[in-house]
């Protein structure tokens, strides 16, 4: 442990992330000559190579890819202690990293950021949003400290804490009498359906819910933006089927009508974690005003 320097680790870590030696030299704003010096001191104090090439790309070995999860580790070790002394330094609470979908960091979370912002003003927050496996990586590599997404969230390296059930809604433009009082798959197949874009578990919960139902469905558009489906419902060219949290927004004005779905659909929400996460004050107070959305 003497001679294991954090600096190689962090190195190698970053060469293993971002898969060459300039990436890594360039993020960590040193020259490619430096990065490999370091990389290859920390394989001579460890006597075993620890990156291959396979083509242009910089693989772990087998000992590499066991080691850089210990690195992802200790840095999240170091960077929990280096928020933690600096709340004794200056009365802050360092910076918490919070990844979401847009539904949630649209609807759910202003109010809650907002209070925290309120009762700990040296509190840093920062938001970055995608669907949940771009939140899991994130979280795997240690970019993002906790994540708020829809299940199911797979890894036996997370904790997951369940915060909320949303039940989904079935909307259209107020003036469309297609609508069903109770929206079933059958019901809603005869129309043309304006969904949220394949790529994310909201998107996968609606068809498995239509495919249960014996309905594979073809909608007539795909979008990436619960308000531009909105929208597009609100000027007559079609109906969605949507989170019940995104049409509750204070202040919504749209010309939209919603119905309940029969059978009943919903995706629960969770706070993700790695189990190794040191959870600082600053973290601990954010999840604790998450989950309190319940």
């Amino acid at each position: 442990m003497r001679d294991l320097k954090l600096d190689q680790l962090h190195a190698f870590a970053r060469v293993i992330e971002l898969g060459s030696f300039s990436a890594a030299a360039e993020r960590l704003q040193l020259s490619q000559p430096a990065v490999s010096l370091q990389v290859r001191q920390l394989e001579r104090r460890l006597g075993v190579r620890l990156i291959e090439r396979i083509g242009k790309r910089a693989t772990p070995t087998a000992a590499g890819a066991v080691l850089v999860e210990h690195a992802r580790r200790i840095e999240g070790v170091v960077s929990a202690a280096m928020d933690d002394i600096a709340t004794h330094a200056s009365g802050a609470l360092g910076r918490v990293r919070i990844g979401t979908g847009a539904t949630a960091c649209i609807y759910l979370l202003p109010p809650v950021l907002r209070d925290l912002r309120r009762r700990f003003p040296t509190l840093e927050l920062t938001v970055t949003t995608g669907n949940t496996s771009d939140v899991l990586k994130a979280l795997e590599i240690s970019q993002l400290d906790v994540g708020l997404v829809t299940l199911p969230a797979s890894g036996r390296m997370f904790e997951v804490i369940p915060v909320l059930d949303d039940a989904f809604v079935a909307i259209a433009a107020a003036d469309d009498t297609r609508l069903p009082r109770q929206a079933t798959p059958a019901a809603l197949a005869k129309l043309p359906l304006v969904l949220y874009e394949t790529a994310g578990n909201t998107r996968r919960v609606v068809d498995d819910w239509f495919m249960r139902a014996g309905i594979r469905m073809t909608p007539v558009m795909e979008l990436g933006s619960v308000e531009a489906i909105k929208e597009l419902v609100a000027a007559g060219l079609g109906c969605a089927v949507l989170p019940g949290t995104s049409i509750r927004r204070n202040g919504e004005r749209l010309p939209i009508v919603a119905r309940p779905l029969a059978p009943r659909l919903q995706r629960k929400l969770a706070l993700v974690l790695r189990r190794d996460k040191v959870v600082n004050r600053g973290l601990r107070e954010v999840m604790s005003a998450i989950r309190q959305l319940a």
